[in-house]
């Protein structure tokens, strides 16, 4: 492991020395390199799926785990789109002249090498690699053991264009101790690793948190809440509601727990669980709730659970205030939504509710590097330093202070 880093560390000068123009040609040439490999990936991809049947995967980590031609060229698009983003690397964030003379730069820099642990989806190792790329990171990736064949047949399409263009595969790879105490390993080398960035389950999350000696930005579970105001819109809450629990359930984004204001509930809970039924959902709810119209029993710990699965907790709260109470209680910092009409109520929500994303009128869906406009991610930043919420390219750099002297002394 220490060898393998040590060359990934090395490879970072090589990367620097890359041209903006260099760089998204490259990233241009992966785009195409993966459609003309499709086949293999597929080939590779249907490996895993047989593997999950046989492990009795959920169909929510099934459908993450899932390749075909679209999803691959949906691949391909997101490096594209990444290429065509501005240049990170090297901008001139600020300047000034000292009362001593000397002019100070603040200028954006790569963080150097990243780890990325991360579960199911394969399309994150092309879309990290190619943002780690494009903002001269080197990116070491752990993927899950249910994607290892996809994982590796997609950084080996990546990897032969570096090799093709005289490049050091260490740039982008695979850490070759993939079991958990290669992971141990992984997030203890500070030496050679500058950033750790977990996308998983909350036991991984708190594993590599409680455990590194590595910077960590956490992807943390997404306890996402949409709560519908009584001056909403009924027609759009319903349809947000659906949007943002049905649409694709296994998602960090997806919602949760869905909150009704009690002014409106009797009227409008009927029409929910009538559209939720529609969709096979499973409902829960509270005390009000159940009073209402008829679902199961909803605990403490069902609001605690990010489900990533068609089951919905739904509850009946006092107003605004009664939702923020909810959320800061039960919210992860993920993404919230509030549906209303009421400008007043929404900025309330807005500025009381403390996550990444906070949503006046709109699906929590959205929070995603590509809808962003970021072209991808490598992750939504649950911390509240360094990056918060999607985390593309700009979240990679970091800056330093170039200082032009001529003769001062202090």
């Amino acid at each position: 492991m220490e060898q393998f880093l040590s060359e990934a560390k090395s490879a970072a000068r090589v990367l620097n020395a890359l041209s903006g123009s260099e760089k998204n040609r490259i990233l241009k040439e992966m785009a195409e390199a993966l459609r003309a490999n499709t086949m293999d990936l597929i080939e590779a991809n249907a490996l895993d799926m047989a593997d999950g049947k046989k492990n009795n995967l959920t169909s929510a980590l099934m459908d993450r785990l899932f390749l075909d031609e679209g999803r691959i060229d949906a691949m391909a698009v997101a490096i594209e789109e990444i290429a065509a983003l501005k240049e990170p690397v090297g901008r001139v964030l600020d300047g000034w002249v000292t009362e001593d003379g000397l002019k100070i730069e603040k200028v954006s820099i790569p963080i150097g090498v990243i780890g990325i642990i991360y579960e199911s989806r394969p399309n994150v190792t092309s879309d990290t690699a190619a943002l780690c790329f494009k903002s001269s990171n080197v990116c070491v990736l752990k993927g899950g053991k249910e994607a290892e064949n996809s994982n590796k047949a997609i950084a080996k399409v990546l990897q032969a264009v570096l090799k093709r263009n005289e490049l050091p595969e260490s740039l982008i790879s695979l850490i070759p101790d993939s079991s958990r105490e290669g992971v141990n390993k992984l997030i203890k080398m500070d030496k050679y690793v500058d950033l750790i960035i977990p996308r998983g389950g909350a036991g991984l999350i708190k594993h590599v948190s409680e455990n590194a000696t590595v910077s960590v930005v956490k992807h943390d579970k997404g306890q996402c809440h949409t709560y519908i105001d009584k001056d909403a819109k009924i027609d759009d809450a319903i349809k947000i509601a659906i949007n943002a629990k049905v649409q694709r359930p296994g998602v960090c984004n997806a919602m949760e727990t869905l909150l009704v204001d009690s002014a409106i509930a009797s009227d409008v809970l009927p029409l929910l669980k009538e559209a939720f039924d529609k969709e096979g959902t499973e409902l829960k709810g509270c005390v009000n709730t159940k009073a209402i119209i008829e679902v199961a029993d909803a605990s403490d710990e069902d609001y605690d659970t990010e489900y990533l699965a068609n089951i919905l907790n739904m509850k009946v709260v006092n107003g605004v205030d009664g939702a923020i109470e909810h959320i800061v209680r039960f919210g992860s910092g993920h993404s919230e939504s509030i549906i209303t009409q009421n400008i007043t109520s929404a900025e309330e929500f807005l500025n009381a509710i403390d996550a990444a994303a906070v949503y006046v009128n709109a699906s929590t869906r959205f929070t995603d590097g590509g809808a962003f406009g970021f072209g991808a991610e490598v992750g939504i930043s649950t911390n509240k330093l360094h990056a918060r919420g999607p985390m593309g390219i700009e979240g990679l750099t970091t800056y330093k202070f170039k200082i032009y002297g001529s003769g001062q002394t202090r």
